[in-house]
């Protein structure tokens, strides 16, 4: 949690510790508020976590147990759970129980109650992670990615839990699956935006929806319309970035790429083998036929970033489609070539400004070679933090 930006809207509504059967639990989930306060790294770090300690403080228990959270002298339990939190990378679980043991507590309640019931105004943590991302990382050369991963469940009663393909595991898994928004630039990468998906086998049945906290007013909605909405939080909140790029899932969704259009977002996107396309000339035809087609010439050897083993190198090509342009704009069909084994090839319909260099060719290269950022995201996330570990079943969390 260190590092998350403050906002003085985010409101947290915890019962007050004199409610019946609120004692133990409300003392608890204290000790986790104060140790995340005591984990920020800087005043600037700490303000989202200090704004709701300072709306709710009417609520916490004043006793020795507890310290104010600007003392320079935690509690005992205070640092016991700063230090649960702080080895939660040593773990090979990071859940509400691994990181209550780790505490000493007893149970886990005071890990889970922030995300199982207290009232948080999600959304506006959501911006702030969001905005302090932006503070650090951003530039005008930007890059959007949009992708989706899965979270391996044993039950039926997470929310939109259902039996379908998860490319984390790459076979169809009982799981949820969540889309997410990253941006990466060259000060780095981080996730900005989240979106759960909530299959239509959920949202035809209310009473279980409402078993699992979603609100009434959630209807089915596809990945690719979830990628659209984050996307459009993204451009209203004026985010620094030059492109947009997503895997195939996403890319070959047309009204997809004709909202971007609409929006003036450049982008990369992914797309199948067989797409259908309308060369500059007027002539259509699939996506790997009309590479097939291209000379020798066409082709360029560009390196898209550092791999594990090296540059990663693949030949390029691209070639004019579509036959209006938007003044200043132009469309193209982008292939990526394997060099180990040619007849590998990916394709990109790409948008954006309309150039003839080299250079720009390797621009709409190192675009789509930035998409492994946001599996790294995903790595990262779930390998340091825990996010797919934890045990909070219901919508909001």
């Amino acid at each position: 949690m260190a590092g998350i930006r403050g906002r003085a809207e985010v409101k947290v509504k915890v019962p007050s510790a004199r409610d019946s059967g609120a004692d133990v639990e409300t003392a608890a989930a204290w000790a986790a508020v104060d140790a995340l306060l005591e984990a920020a790294e800087t005043p600037a770090d700490a303000a989202l976590l200090r704004s709701v300690s300072d709306q709710i403080d009417g609520a916490r228990p004043h006793d020795e147990q507890f310290t104010d959270t600007h003392s320079d002298i935690p509690s005992t339990r205070h640092r016991s759970s700063l230090e649960a939190l702080w080895g939660a990378a040593g773990l090979e679980r990071k859940n509400g129980w691994t990181l209550a043991e780790r505490a000493g507590e007893v149970v886990p309640d005071g890990m889970q109650r922030l995300l199982r019931r207290a009232d948080w105004d999600v959304d506006g943590v959501r911006d702030d992670v969001r905005d302090y991302v932006i503070e650090r990382l951003g530039e005008s050369a930007g890059v959007l990615i949009v992708d989706d991963t899965g979270f391996v469940k044993k039950g039926t009663g997470s929310a939109g839990v259902q039996r379908q393909y998860s490319g984390t595991v790459g076979r169809i898994e009982n799981c949820q699956i969540g889309v997410f928004c990253a941006y990466a630039s060259r000060a780095g990468h981080a996730l900005i935006d989240r979106e759960l998906y909530v299959p239509e086998s959920w949202t035809s049945d209310r009473t279980r929806c409402r078993a699992a906290g979603i609100p009434d007013e959630v209807e089915f909605t596809t990945k690719p319309v979830l990628a659209q909405t984050m996307l459009a939080r993204a451009f209203d909140a004026d985010l620094p970035f030059s492109w947009v790029t997503a895997d195939e899932a996403y890319g070959q969704v047309k009204y997809l790429r004709v909202w971007l259009e609409q929006h003036d977002g450049a982008y990369v996107l992914a797309t199948r083998c067989n797409d259908d396309v309308f060369t500059a000339d007027g002539r259509s035809g699939r996506a790997d036929e009309l590479v097939a087609g291209l000379s020798v010439r066409a082709w360029r050897r560009l390196s898209v970033g550092a791999g594990a083993h090296g540059p990663r190198l693949y030949d390029w090509a691209r070639l004019p489609i579509r036959i209006a342009w938007a003044p200043g704009r132009g469309h193209w069909l982008l292939a990526r070539r394997s060099i180990s084994d040619p007849t590998e090839i990916a394709y990109y319909i790409c948008y954006g400004p309309r150039r003839c260099s080299l250079a720009d060719l390797a621009d709409l290269a190192g675009v789509a070679g930035s998409r492994w950022r946001v599996e790294e995201c995903f790595q990262q996330a779930k390998n340091d933090a825990g996010l797919d570990h934890y045990q909070v079943r219901s919508w909001r969390a």
